[in-house]
């Protein structure tokens, strides 16, 4: 086995850092999540299993003389949801997800091959999402009724989502899966449904405290970056279901220790997802998710998941 020079190793990692940062950014961005605004039963438990795998291709400024760097990413993710009502008034979600992954960056550093890797827990990302409008608190009998009796409903929502800084992170190293800070996502959707088409929309800011422990002590700091996500679903009986996806996001320039870099976002994402019921209170969900970055670095990804569903 060929042992790569420290020099090298130290430089890859210092360049990987960048793109690591833009994977982690762009992956909160382009949350390519569908019917996140759906109206379903109150009291209801929702977890999710998947297996998600990932490829990129990775821009990097040209003076860190590295060439054709590919990042591969293996990810295993659990995703609770509970359905509740407010006062009787509106219906509201709370979902969490959690992560564990492993990733491997290679490539060309002045010619010669350099990689790096880490594997370890991603951040926890908690939701918090209430219909302020239309699709009423009902369950059951009710909730059935409902249904039958409206082929046609319009959504309004309001939503929170929290990235925690519970990742895998090491101060001393560029290279990291947590991001050690905290990310808030305030969010408004919207959904109208028609018979068996759906439809949502929904923007959203990302607003990033600082890492005040970034390599070596010093302080990453992130700008707002706005993201818009839609989502066009077909119902072919209930459980089974197609659906396509579109994303945006603009902003989230970095500055460390003050100094602002160049690395700002600009991402545009699609997703193609089925679900296939199994049972009345289960199914699987396949899904494969691409991203393109409208900038000079950045990186261009598809992922592809699958994943069990259970209900009750």
């Amino acid at each position: 086995m060929r042992i790569r020079p420290l020099h090298a190793i130290v430089v890859f990692s210092l360049a990987v850092v960048l793109v690591c940062s833009v994977i982690t950014s762009t992956a909160l961005a382009l949350d390519i999540e569908a019917r996140q605004w759906e109206h379903i039963p109150i009291d209801m438990n929702i977890l999710g299993a998947a297996y998600a795998y990932t490829s990129a291709d990775v821009y990097v400024d040209p003076v860190l003389k590295m060439d054709d760097v590919e990042m591969s990413m293996s990810t295993a993710v659990l995703r609770y949801l509970r359905s509740l009502g407010l006062f009787g008034l509106w219906s509201a979600r709370v979902d969490i997800t959690q992560a564990y992954m492993y990733g491997k960056w290679t490539g060309l550093l002045n010619g010669s091959p350099a990689s790096a890797s880490r594997s370890g827990l991603s951040d926890t990302f908690v939701r918090f999402a209430v219909n302020i409008y239309g699709a009423p608190p009902l369950c059951g009998k009710e909730y059935a009724e409902y249904r039958a009796k409206n082929d046609t409903e319009t959504i309004i929502g309001i939503g929170l989502a929290v990235r925690l800084p519970t990742g895998e992170y090491m101060s001393d190293k560029l290279i990291n899966l947590g991001q050690n800070h905290y990310v808030l996502r305030p969010q408004l959707g919207m959904a109208y449904r028609h018979k068996k088409w759906a439809a949502e929309f929904t923007g959203e800011v990302a607003l990033s405290t600082n890492n005040n422990d970034f390599y070596n002590g010093k302080k990453l700091e992130q700008g707002p970056l706005g993201i818009i996500h839609t989502n066009l679903a077909y119902t072919f009986r209930p459980g089974l279901w197609v659906g396509g996806n579109l994303a945006y996001d603009y902003g989230g320039r970095t500055k460390v220790n003050g100094v602002e870099t160049l690395d700002h976002a600009q991402n545009i994402g699609w997703a193609l997802n089925c679900a296939i019921p199994l049972s009345r209170q289960a199914g699987i969900k396949l899904s494969y998710v691409g991203t393109h970055t409208m900038e000079k670095t950045g990186l261009d990804s598809s992922t592809f998941s699958a994943g069990l569903i259970a209900s009750w």
